[in-house]
């Protein structure tokens, strides 16, 4: 049977890639069609033919950036001996992951569009449920916590979950900000300090 078309002349992997550094420097509304187009080094229609529009090119950039970098928030989590060790190890790792020059400094997810047009709405939305991750991912650690009597009873899952997650999202706009890794770093240790 044969195929309709010209077959796609580029790399659909190499292509998310470079679409995905574009949305991490620059944010979705930031990423011009012309930017995206440029490192992905393809023309529009290819872009439209591939990923049907910007927002749905930004979506599998997205999927693309958590397959890479949002694994490691659960692994470490999960991986720690105690509730306290994984929030500081997790704290820790996103200061050193913010720090190396291999990836832009931030959070994609924290960055991309925190403000934005109403047509981005929904590219907010999906990067605040995003966000929401990070803090269901902290609670789920507490309430293991909890229950293997490293916090208190009657600790506030929610609260101290919103709190380290407020953390983490504001490190990244500091370290976005090129505020030094070690003010980072002392940033992380003031907040676990907070630590019931």
């Amino acid at each position: 049977m044969a195929t309709r078309g010209r077959p796609r002349a580029f790399d659909r992997d190499t292509a998310l890639q470079r679409a995905m550094d574009v949305f991490w420097v620059r944010g979705y509304e930031g990423a011009s069609l012309a930017a995206l187009t440029e490192a992905m080094e393809i023309r529009p229609p290819s872009l439209y033919a591939a990923f049907g529009s910007k927002e749905g090119l930004f979506r599998e950039a997205l999927a693309h950036y958590l397959g890479q970098h949002g694994r490691y928030r659960r692994d470490v989590l999960d991986g720690a001996p105690s509730a306290r060790e994984g929030v500081a190890e997790l704290l820790r790792e996103t200061v050193a992951r913010f720090c190396s020059d291999e990836f832009p400094r931030g959070c994609l997810v924290v960055l991309a569009a925190l403000t934005g047009t109403p047509e981005s709405e929904a590219v907010r939305d999906a990067l605040s449920a995003e966000r929401g991750e990070s803090i269901r991912l902290f609670r789920e650690r507490m309430r293991r916590g909890i229950a293997d009597g490293d916090l208190a009873a009657d600790t506030d899952m929610e609260e101290l979950a919103t709190f380290y997650a407020t953390v983490l999202f504001g490190l990244s706009v500091q370290a976005k900000d090129r505020v030094p890794c070690e003010r980072l770093l002392a940033v992380v240790e003031r907040a676990l300090r907070a630590w019931p």
